[in-house]
């Protein structure tokens, strides 16, 4: 479960966002603080488990946006989204400077609020879920959202819907196994190079785990298992 701290002087605000945050499947709203104080003691000097900051910057008496060196200096591994209506570019661009992983100008709709925990979400168990990254992984984090089923009809270049087909149909026969692009070309029995950017492609798009393997020669193998909880989506590329 992620653990949600709703930052805002506003009660009514407040309440909103963390029943917006109840809506969220994997989120929960671990507190509310209404100063900026009442969140540096639950985040920094408390031993409540905070994985996302909702933060808003006009409060009575703070700046909400003075959590964010307080974060940086203690080095706490907590990301922070702003919430507020301070829409000016002085701003924005001070949240931007220390890392926010989204902003959100009020008033908002729901969907947006949805799109910035869930891409969080995304981003978080791509970064957690992988030990070393290519240039195209750090690619598709800074700059791209995770691909989705109707990405089928817009794979890459030389990629096929019937061949990401068969490679699921594996990859679900084999849900517990690791294996390499070797591994799988052979059971499927197509190319070795061909193989591998549809691996690339699924890893992309988190259904698959890497991890980096190095043998007597030093050179690096790549191996890749399912993520459980991306289960239900691999079969949907299987269909």
């Amino acid at each position: 479960m992620i653990n949600v701290l709703v930052v805002d002087d506003d009660a009514m605000v407040a309440e909103l966002n963390r029943c917006y945050v109840a809506q969220l499947p994997g989120f929960a709203c671990c507190a509310v603080a209404s100063t900026l104080q009442q969140a540096k003691d639950l985040v920094l000097h408390s031993e409540l488990a905070v994985d996302l900051i909702l933060l808003d910057v006009y409060m009575q008496q703070d700046n909400g946006l003075d959590l964010l060196p307080a974060l940086r200096e203690a080095k706490r591994p907590v990301d922070v989204i702003v919430i507020s209506s301070a829409a000016d570019a002085a701003t924005i661009k001070q949240s931007l400077h220390y890392g926010v992983v989204d902003y959100l100008i009020k008033p908002f709709q729901f969907s947006r609020f949805e799109e910035a925990l869930t891409g969080w979400k995304q981003k978080k168990a791509m970064m957690d879920n992988h030990q070393f990254y290519e240039q195209a992984d750090v690619d598709q984090l800074i700059h791209g959202n995770h691909p989705t089923v109707e990405d089928t009809k817009r794979l890459p270049k030389g990629l096929t819907p019937q061949t990401l087909r068969t490679l699921c149909l594996w990859i679900d026969a084999h849900p517990n196994e690791e294996f390499s692009t070797d591994d799988l070309a052979a059971a499927v029995n197509i190319s070795r190079v061909s193989c591998r950017k549809y691996l690339i492609w699924l890893a992309h798009s988190t259904i698959l785990f890497t991890s980096i393997h190095y043998g007597a020669t030093g050179r690096p193998v790549y191996r890749y298992r399912l993520q459980p909880e991306h289960t239900a989506l691999l079969k949907q590329y299987c269909q």
